[in-house]
Order: C-alpha cells, then structure tokens, then sequence
C-alpha cells in the first residue's frame, strides 16, 4: 500500500548553506534519514517563473543550473542528476488540466531544487519534477492549483517548495546579523496562520501592511509556501523547523503531514 507522502516547505536560503556547516542544512541531512522514501518529489521552485503556464521539467536527466554568481568554485562544481520524475506530467495535466502545463526542456534543476534535495537525498536516486511558478496567477490561483495537485501526495509523491518566507535581498545587506522586529513580526504571523490552515492570512495582505511589503516583495520566494499550504490533506499537522532568521532572510521551514518525524533522531 502506498504511503501519504508529507508535504513541505523548505527554506533554501543562500548557496552557501549547502556547503557549510551549519544547523539548518545539518538538520535537513537528518530529516532525510528520517523520512519515507518518497517514489518521485515534486518541487516548485523559487528560482524559475513563467508566464501563461505551468513548466515541468522534460527530458530524462535535467541539468544541473548555478542560478547565482560570486560564490566559491566548489558550488558551480556541484551536479545533482536525479532522474526527471516523467511519469508525474500525465497525472498533472489530469488534476490541473492540460491547458495550464508546458513540458520545458530548456531548464532543469536549479538552486531552488538542489539546495535542499541535495542534503536531504544526497544520492540524488529519487525521481524529480521541477515545477515553475506561474506568474500570471493570483495567490488565490496558486492555492486553488495546489488543492488539486494534493492527490498526488496519496501515491507516493512528496511535495516540496522551495524559497524563503521573509526575503529581502536588499535589506538583508544592511540588517545581516541581526533579527529585526518586522521579520520576526512577519515570520510568526505565516507560522500562525500555516499552523491554523488560515489560507486568507497566507494569500491576503493589506497594502499598509510594511512588514508583508518588505518580506514578500517580489514573492518568487514566498509563493512556494501557497503550494505546501494548499496541498494539505485532512488530519495533516503542521510542524515548525529550521526556525531562523538573519536580518531579512529566514530559514523558516514546516512540514504538514505527522510532525512527529522533526523530534524523531
């Protein structure tokens, strides 16, 4: 019998969280020991935004994409060669529908994917869609998508976003090191509303809202969360981890499905 995969959401942070030693990724390292294999992960990922249309990646074995510069020459040396999850497009097309979803050739498995896929299944040996975001969606449309993709969870396929809850580039520059009042604010109301199934709170902000404005901005980072939040199924708990922030970044992380599996180790 197939076992209900969990469903999460993982904060990815920098490239550099991948190859240094740190609490968040040590703790992915055993979260992944902990977990049941999954028969393919399905990952919406902060880094590939479309337009008009869902993208999955296509192809046997997607490449390996550096989305970032600047950093050492041992992450651009990294390569994550799951196998591409193919099997999981029809039943896509068959839950979204297949006017919403464009089989994609062209991109692979990006920072968003193998940042955190890379320390929990190191071996890279478990299936993998990359899924992008729709920019062309409302936070409403993503959630409404997420509801009809959770069946998948039933047979055997892990969920997982990818990004950042309070992501801020720009003010992290300035406020690294720190833990300002607003992030904090902000990262404890979506923890709230993630733990009471308040999908409202998650999807609407008021537009005097400054804590949502200079979290959110841009949301890439924040609209994987949508697709964790969406795709819960009923009896799902909701589990905290990895619970940090570092000026306008957080690591912020849940689990939805038996959170007892985060104590377990």
């Amino acid at each position: 019998m197939t076992q209900t995969m969990p469903a999460l959401f993982i904060g990815h942070g920098s490239p550099m969280t991948v190859i240094t030693d740190n609490p968040e990724r040590r703790f992915l390292e055993g979260l992944g020991s902990r977990l049941a294999r999954p028969e393919a992960i399905l990952c919406v990922t902060a880094h590939w935004e479309t337009s008009g249309a869902v993208h999955l990646t296509d192809g046997d074995t997607p490449r390996t994409i550096h989305d970032f510069r600047g950093f050492p020459r041992e992450l651009y040396e990294i390569s994550y060669p799951a196998p591409n999850a193919t099997n999981l497009v029809d039943r896509i097309e068959a839950l979204a529908g297949p006017a919403r979803i464009t089989r994609d050739r062209t991109w692979g498995f990006d920072h968003g994917v193998w940042g955190v896929l890379r320390p929990m299944f190191p071996a890279a040996d478990i299936p993998v869609l990359a899924m992008s975001l729709d920019r062309a969606l409302t936070a409403q449309d993503h959630l409404a998508l997420a509801a009809r993709l959770a069946p998948l969870r039933c047979k055997g396929v892990m969920i997982v976003g990818s990004g950042n809850v309070v992501h801020n580039l720009a003010l992290w520059r300035e406020s690294a090191g720190t833990v300002p009042a607003w992030a904090r604010s902000l990262q404890d109301r979506i923890t709230a509303a993630m733990q009471s199934g308040d999908l409202d709170a998650l999807s609407r902000f008021e537009a005097d809202d400054e804590a949502a404005q200079w979290a959110v901005n841009s949301a890439e980072h924040y609209l994987p969360l949508l697709y964790i939040a969406g795709a819960r199924l009923p009896g799902d708990e909701v589990g905290v981890f990895n619970d940090s922030i570092d000026g306008a970044l957080s690591m912020t992380s849940y689990l939805l499905g038996d959170p007892g599996i985060l104590a377990q180790g």
